[in-house]
């Protein structure tokens, strides 16, 4: 199958991570089905790079197979590769993939209270990871914890890293993710779905955070999210995902700019601004489609509002500028 880093010229050099080809299976009760379907990316050094697209879109999954965190038995990378400073890490053993994850990849997940043991202080949580890649004992790495929780935001740091992930609020425990997944000072940080469930007003601090954290460490960091107004001033580069496949990717002031795909600038008009206080939302038409039985063609020409009959014939891979590619067969007239 063609892929947006398969055209000419479509990935420049110098990347940090290079994801190609990658497919992602989960188990059902009809078998094995596809969730992430042929995704390529890269991540440069010292950038933010924004994923998005609607629940079920294939983001998480994509960023659990990179970090190597799908669940076990349910959930397999079918094929493809992650390069990581020019290995495949997917193809490494065990542990030796284990020394990637925090010591050069961090994740932190959308659910803190599920992803923090609860039973465990979160200080030990944070100085867990300096201990295993950093070789710290257990005093230094109590108070690097201490040195984490001060760095993101957490007041009175040196009394509450014996605190338990209950005692905090939602934007603390996020903030806690965050120091845990910095603990071994990685080059990348994963963000999927970090303000999760958090206020607006939280949701603008843990952003602000990480684009602090990002310029002021110049770690990679991609952030998957479905909301195109929060990477909106943040992101260096956009990829977009839908059902499981990458639809655009390019610059991200050139897709806010001129969009190459229906479903992007369907994102973009979701955005609310201040322009449409008492007017109703926009919203888009119809539901995802099921994985399993994917529309011949284009998957998003069911609900796209410029449909046409050459949209059942798979769309090609559309270049709209150097480093702007969408797929779809009117690219760069969405």
């Amino acid at each position: 199958m063609k892929t947006m880093d398969s055209v000419p010229d479509a990935q420049p050099t110098g990347q940090l991570l290079e994801v190609s080809d990658l497919s992602v299976e989960f188990r059902t009760a009809r078998g094995w089905g596809v969730a992430v379907d042929g995704v390529d990316l890269s991540l440069r050094p010292g950038r933010t790079l924004a994923v998005l697209g609607e629940s079920g879109s294939g983001k998480s999954a994509t960023a659990r197979a990179i970090m190597g965190v799908l669940p076990a038995r349910v959930g397999r990378v079918s094929r493809g590769q992650v390069v990581l400073h020019g290995r495949d890490i997917l193809q490494l053993p065990v542990e030796e993939r284990r020394t990637v994850r925090g010591a050069q990849v961090g994740m932190v997940f959308q659910d803190a209270l599920s992803a923090l043991n609860p039973v465990l202080p979160v200080g030990y949580q944070i100085g867990e990871g300096c201990r295993v890649h950093l070789g710290m004992s257990r005093r230094a790495a109590r108070e690097r914890a201490i040195e984490l929780l001060e760095l993101v935001g957490i007041p009175d740091a040196r009394r509450r890293v014996d605190d338990y992930p209950h005692q905090f609020s939602g934007g603390m425990r996020q903030r806690v993710m965050i120091a845990t997944a910095l603990a071994a000072d990685p080059e990348i940080l994963i963000a999927d779905e970090p303000t999760t469930a958090l206020d607006v007003t939280v949701q603008a601090q843990i952003l602000q955070l990480l684009a602090k954290l990002q310029a002021d460490r110049q770690m990679s960091l991609m952030l998957i999210t479905h909301d195109m107004g929060v990477v909106a001033g943040m992101a260096d580069d956009i990829l977009v995902m839908y059902a499981g496949r990458v639809v655009e990717q390019g610059p991200a002031d050139k897709v806010f700019d001129k969009p190459a795909h229906p479903y992007t600038r369907a994102l973009l008009d979701s955005i609310c601004t201040p322009e449409q206080k008492g007017k109703p939302l926009r919203v888009i038409s119809g539901q995802p489609p099921d994985l399993g039985n994917l529309p011949s063609g284009c998957a998003f020409r069911t609900r796209c509002p410029k449909a046409v009959e050459l949209c059942q014939t798979s769309p090609p891979v559309m270049q709209v500028s150097h480093d702007h590619f969408g797929s779809c067969h009117f690219a760069g007239g969405a």
